[in-house]
């Protein structure tokens, strides 16, 4: 069972740590006593909402990041874990387990042949393709541009815009998507 008070002292520690700051530099930051941040941190304490929210500013963090189970300094996410789509016969993977406000990442497989349609965005939606292997082409208003290993593509994702791979071997992009007003 999680316990909210030992939750608290482990991401108190870790944040401070990770900023390096001593205890008395974070506690003069949160405007209440070095005494009572070490208890904090002990996670034998029973703080007001006051206390937390000083912390949490002092920390730059948010109440619930406080509270949250802690997090490991790394995990690994298998290569199933992560969501898959396949939009006719190219298979796209998100990149990333957690999702980033605004944005979305994802990696293309594209066998020979392969092409997929995009769904326009909203305005002002930006869209970044970059080729790793084989060659892409990105369809954009009608209007074809082609990427080789290593080439960006950057276009208006709020346009009809297709993928598609003309080369003779299997093609790996990674598109991301940068939504309007983020």
């Amino acid at each position: 069972m999680d316990d909210p008070a030992r939750n608290l002292g482990r991401n108190l520690r870790q944040l401070r740590s990770a900023r390096g700051v001593s205890q008395e530099q974070i506690a003069k930051a949160a405007g209440i006593p070095r005494a009572t941040w070490s208890n904090l941190e002990s996670g034998g304490a029973n703080p007001t909402l006051a206390v937390l929210s000083a912390a949490a500013a002092a920390l730059a963090v948010s109440l619930e990041e406080l509270l949250a189970r802690p997090h490991t300094e790394a995990r690994l996410h298998p290569r199933d874990s992560l969501p898959v789509r396949r939009p006719g016969n190219v298979l796209v993977r998100k990149l990333l387990p957690d999702p980033v406000p605004g944005t979305d990442i994802e990696r293309m497989e594209m066998p020979v042949g392969g092409r997929f349609t995009g769904i326009p965005h909203t305005p002002g939606t930006r869209e970044y393709l970059t080729c790793e292997r084989g060659c892409i082409e990105v369809t954009v208003a009608g209007e074809v541009h082609r990427a080789n290993p290593g080439d960006v593509i950057a276009f208006r994702g709020d346009v009809r815009h297709a993928y598609h791979n003309p080369g003779e071997e299997p093609a790996i992009g990674y598109s991301v998507v940068v939504l309007a007003g983020t």
